[in-house]
């Protein structure tokens, strides 16, 4: 036996060390490694393939599956053996064994083969296990409660105040249940619990919380099903006395009416339903239910709300409740409920703590109070640590924002929520965190308590620590990326933060004042979510979500699951309802999962059928439109775009999609009932909305723009005049945004579509404007409700993110081929925009890694791209000819397994198989963006202040002469942007000129003091702000200053303030916008390491000799590497071409 294992690890060997090694890994089942609860007659299957060599291609598959794993291991494949099947299909394979079994674990390994039939390694076993896949599986498990469930409230609006009920409704007592029982001495097999709690559960076993998820169950309709978890206790368990415990909190199953609510609803008292099946060794079982033997009693859990917060009361608490042995005589019995609704297994990632987020800074604020900044604005709860006596209480109240007088601001959402702890005294310290609740907030104000170390008269509880815990859905990472750009990093940490803390058993809109399932962002932002994090069973739960809610009559509400019937155009608006369909066809490009489709596609025509009811002559003219636009008034209800346009554009993409549905389903007559619903729409449209005369659609706005041409609904003969339209309104706007909530993502796909990313760049590359950098400038750590930061709205909402697509699929490079299915066939084609000169992206897709790393060069490019195995790639490189192009250093002419497809608008295009590869281009070609070609570039003039040059001034002790503080003259900006400029040209000279005397007196001849130093130059780079006091004026005169230049230079390059101020900055980038010059920001260098001098540093004076620096005011300015920075940001700027 040695032999052979030697021999076989031998051949392994060899094939390993000939390339041609290939294996299976990364088993799912229903997209979940080794998942419990599976509620599915028929599974499927996938894997990714590791392979040494490039271009595999699976050939074939074999998937075996059998009720034990030694059963497998022998090769006895008693459930499901499917054969050699010849395909290349590795992604939701559906099992087509022998019916399964509730409760069961099932051990499941694949092998595949190549183009050249051979055959890898079995992979390794995976398993997978059902839950109760019917009704009767849980046999007489019992709903309990401890309380009678009393007046039923179907969700009531909180400004509904003549609808609420005259007495508080949902007001029940929270329990906790236990119950003891013994297990038997043998050897236990498996161990399964399966637990339903309303509205939300934890679940302890002999005294300890099993599984680490937060708000089990999921949020649903609960008067038609309730989600159950399933665990594994298996090792959990001990021989003889075990105890359960379960502790309920309201959820959405219950909202008191207390505190704030955005709505009321109760679906009744809190309860719950447990089914435990305990297999031993020798195949006996035993189950343990919830029935009548069961004890109930009051939690320490005093309030739970998810709109109003959470209290505890520690002198509540019964040590040992949850231990074998407690008496529990003293306890009440069950009560019986006679609640039936569909039992469902989850099927979603739970939701879990993400990461602590800890403290920045405490004080006290002008109330007294203490306030404590976690300096994130996040979802979740805090975990305090505290001591005191016995009996006394600390309110928390968490906020995004703060007032003047720094005390929180729950204004905008929703108030009064707070966090409340009695102690049970002592002298330990008592460490709590709420159960059933969270909110979304950055500031923690707190009340009756001080920080440990603080002064306290009055013998408050003494706080030992606080701490944020980031609360959101698990679902695993499956993008990254970041580029030379920081703040394009920084957008993408803004958005990132608002989609995590969205991300809950809904995608809600905010994670404090709403919580709900607004289903237009789940559409818009799909593509965002889908490259950032794995959202296939996310997906499956919102598109059930939003059939569950359709009314009697097709609706699809805007909301999901709809707790509450809203008014005002907010119930019901086609560019919400229709994710139903456009998120269903959006998740089976993405991931391949036809399934939704399949399912819901009688409810997808019932829709249809409802837009056909309220449609006029084709044209639906209802709903919110592009909501919460830039427009002359406040954000809200569609400013500079007509509801028709966009209600009626979604209507037309519906039917698109409809009719690429009826042929995956192949229903040939619906087929042809959507091409001609669509074609009726199209005319329709264009006959109320496009005026011909001015080629001009509805009000010209940029969402208009965007949507007809997104959806195709242009003439050919017009889209160039259309395109056009949009182009002159964003720069007209000197690059600002206006599109809203529905019109963003579809101004970014139009103009990426149409190789515009260099105008997607200038949008979202600036502080000045509402924005994504208009946000981070005004302190935003989360992606907030409107374009303008406003205080009065949400500060942590998702929905305007649509920009985390185009980080990816333009910068990044990473998207999918038309007509591709799970990113089976990739495109690789990065945007060269701005001053961006590298980027990394990848996305872990359903066949494995994607990665792009672009490097971008004046003399060369280089491109590094790994795609998985089972895939292929198309590939666009900024190269004149294919002898310009090496692929890890071999002539691509000499590299046959690459296709070379023919030029494109970015160069050449090829076509890759799976594998790595590190492309160099020589000579690159990029797309112009300035007219200057640095070759040519002989004389630059500077103009700045001490940065740019600061003669000798000792009572500083400033001893040089040249930009302050690089420690010699060749190496302040001016000498170092010269000598990068020689390297093409060695006649280039750079002048540098201080003119902060202007900056200090802005109304002085501007001409007289530059006009000379200004003659014959080709380029002018205007480099200051930072001395400027008077900022309005400042706005005009730097106008002024460039249209002087403009008399002399025809290049001119402005720079950012070196020192953050929003306001110049904000002038600096409209004067460059205006004067169609090139702007670089630099503010962004002020932020980095190790940019500044220190006191004690080594400078040189005028005559070479060293000394120190010893005055502030000196290493406020940029020391080498600072200089070399602001270098060589101007010189990519003159340099692009």
């Amino acid at each position: 036996m040695y032999r052979i294992t030697l021999l076989l690890m031998l051949l392994t060997t060899v094939n390993m060390s000939a390339g041609n090694f290939f294996s299976v890994y990364c088993l799912t089942t229903e997209q979940a490694g080794n998942p419990i609860g599976i509620d599915s007659q028929s599974p499927r299957f996938s894997w990714k393939i590791y392979a040494q060599k490039r271009n595999f291609k699976q050939y074939a598959y074999q998937v075996c599956v059998a009720d034990s794993e030694d059963r497998l291991t022998n090769g006895e494949a008693n459930i499901w053996d499917s054969g050699k099947v010849l395909s290349e299909k590795s992604i939701l394979i559906p099992f087509e064994g022998v019916k399964l079994k509730s409760s069961e674990v099932y051990y499941w390994k694949v092998r595949i083969w190549d183009d050249e039939n051979k055959a890898s390694a079995w992979s390794q076993i995976n398993t997978f296990t059902t839950g109760l896949l019917e009704d009767s599986d849980w046999g007489n498990a019992l709903w309990i409660s401890m309380e009678k469930d009393r007046e039923l409230v179907r969700g009531i609006h909180y400004q509904e105040k003549e609808a609420l009920p005259a007495q508080k409704v949902g007001m029940y007592r929270l329990p906790q249940f236990r119950k003891q029982f013994s297990v038997k001495a043998k050897n236990i097999s498996r161990a399964f619990a399966y637990v339903s709690g309303l509205g939300h559960f934890d679940f302890f076993l002999n005294g300890k919380k099993v599984g680490d998820h937060f708000l089990d169950a999921g949020w649903t309709l609960y008067d038609k099903e309730a989600f159950y978890v399933s665990f594994d206790i298996t090792d959990q368990l001990q021989r003889g006395e075990n105890v359960l415990g379960v502790m309920l909190g309201n959820g959405f199953y219950n909202v008191p009416q207390e505190r704030y609510f955005k709505l009321l609803i109760s679906y009744g008292a809190p309860k719950m339903r447990l089914h435990l099946r305990i297999v031993y060794d020798d195949n006996s079982v035993q189950e343990i239910i919830s029935d009548k033997s069961w004890r109930v009693s009051e939690s320490p859990v005093t309030f739970s709300s998810i709109y109003g917060g959470e209290d505890y009361d520690a002198t509540r608490e019964q040590p040992g409740w949850m231990d074998v042995g407690f008496d529990s005589s003293n306890w009440k019995d069950v009560l019986v409920s006679n609640y039936v609704p569909k039992m469902v297994s989850q099927q979603t990632e739970p939701i879990k703590q993400r990461e602590e987020i800890p403290v920045v800074e405490y004080y006290k604020n002008e109330k007294g109070n203490w306030v404590y900044d976690l300096g994130q604005n996040f979802s979740g709860i805090i975990r305090l640590s505290i001591r005191g006596e016995r009996g006394q209480s600390v309110r928390l109240i968490p906020a995004e924002l703060l007032n003047r007088d720094h005390t929180v601001n729950q204004s905008a959402s929703g108030e009064p929520f707070y966090f409340a702890y009695k102690l049970r005294g002592g002298q330990c310290i008592e460490t709590w965190q709420p159960q059933f609740t969270y909110y979304g907030f950055r500031y923690v104000e707190v009340e009756d308590a001080v920080p440990a170390g603080e002064e306290n008269p009055d013998k408050l509880p003494i706080i030992t620590g606080l701490v944020g815990l980031q609360t959101c859905l698990a679902t695993p990472e499956t993008g990254s990326f970041s580029c030379s750009n920081p703040l394009f990093n920084k957008i993408h940490n803004l958005i990132d933060w608002a989609m995590r803390s969205n991300m809950a058993s809904v995608l809600t809109d905010c994670p404090h004042r709403e919580k709900l399932g607004w289903v237009e962002q789940a559409y818009l932002m799909q593509y965002s979510l889908q490259y950032r994090y794995n959202m296939s069973r996310m997906y499956n739960k919102i598109i059930r979500d939003m059939c569950l809610s359709q009314t009697e009559e097709g609706i699809i509400p805007s909301i999901s699951p709809e707790y509450v019937r809203f008014k005002e155009g907010f119930e019901d608006t086609p560019e919400w309802g229709s994710a139903f369909i456009i998120s269903s066809w959006y998740a089976y490009l993405w991931y391949g999962d036809d399934r939704a489709l399949i399912e819901y596609y009688p409810a997808m025509k019932n829709y249809m059928n409802y837009l056909a009811s309220r449609a006029k002559d084709h044209i639906i003219s209802y709903g919110l439109g592009d909501w919460f636009d830039i427009g002359p008034d406040v954000p809200g209800n569609s400013q500079l775009t007509s509801n028709g346009v966009t209600a009626t554009a979604t209507y037309y993409y519906n039917a698109v999609i409809m009719q690429k549905i009826a042929r995956l389903l192949d229903v040939s007559e619906d087929v042809e009932t959507y091409k001609k619903l669509a074609d009726s729409i199209k005319v329709a449209f264009n006959r109320i909305f496009f005026d011909s005369s001015s080629n001009i659609y509805d009000h010209n706005s940029q969402t208009t723009n965007a949507i007809v041409l997104f959806m195709d609904l242009v003439d050919e003969a017009h889209k160039p005049i259309v395109l056009g339209n949009l182009v002159r309104d964003i720069q007209n706007r000197n690059y600002a945004l206006t599109a809203g909530d529905i019109g963003y993502r579809y101004v970014l796909r139009t103009l990426e579509a149409n190789e515009l990313s260099e105008l997607i760049y200038k949008m979202n590359c600036r502080y000045d404007v509402p924005g994504y950098g208009w946000q981070l400038a005004h302190d935003a750590t989360a992606l907030t409700e409107s374009w303008q930061a406003f205080g009065f709205v949400s500060n942590n909402h998702f929905m305007l993110g649509h920009l985390m697509e185009w980080l990816y699929s333009g910068i990044g490079g990473i998207r999918q081929a038309e007509n591709s299915l799970g990113y089976k066939t990739v495109v690789i084609t990065p945007q060269l925009v701005g001053d961006i000169t590298s980027a990394v992206t990848s996305y872990e897709s359903p066949y494995g890694m994607i990665r792009c790393e672009w490097k971008k060069g004046r003399e060369k490019y280089e491109l590094k791209v790994s795609i998985p195995a089972n895939s292929e790639a198309i590939i666009s490189l900024p190269a004149a000819t294919f002898e310009d192009v090496a692929d890890y250093g071999v002539d691509l002419t000499s590299v046959t397994s690459i296709i070379k497809m023919g030029t494109c608008q970015e160069g050449i295009k090829l076509k890759v198989g799976s594998g790595n590869y590190l492309f160099t281009v020589n000579n690159p070609v990029y797309k112009s963006t300035t007219s200057l070609d640095v070759s040519k570039v002989t004389n630059v003039l500077c103009l700045g202040n001490s940065i740019t040059k600061h003669g000798v001034k000792r009572d500083i002790d400033w001893l040089s002469d040249w930009g302050m503080a690089a420690s010699k003259e060749e190496y302040d900006y001016c000498h170092q942007l010269q000598s990068m400029l020689k390297q093409y040209n060695d006649l280039s000279t750079v002048t540098p000129l201080n003119i902060a005397y202007w900056e200090q007196n802005l109304n002085c001849n501007i001409d007289s003091l530059i006009g000379e130093e200004c003659q014959n130059k080709d380029l002018i780079v205007i480099r200051l702000g930072e001395n400027v006091r008077n900022k309005e004026l400042f706005k005009t005169k730097i106008l002024d200053l460039v249209e002087v230049c403009k008399k002399y230079a025809s290049n001119i390059i402005i720079t950012g303030c070196f020192w953050p101020d929003a306001d110049k900055e904000e002038a600096l980038i409209s004067a460059a916008s205006r004067s169609g010059a090139e702007y670089v920001p630099l503010a962004w260098i002020s932020e980095q390491q190790g940019v500044y001098p220190e006191i004690g540093d080594i400078l040189y004076s005028t005559s070479n000799k060293p000394y120190k620096v010893k005055q502030d005011f000196i290493i406020t300015h940029p020391n080498d590497k600072g200089m070399r920075m602001i270098a060589r940001r101007i010189f990519e700027a003159i340099d692009r071409k």
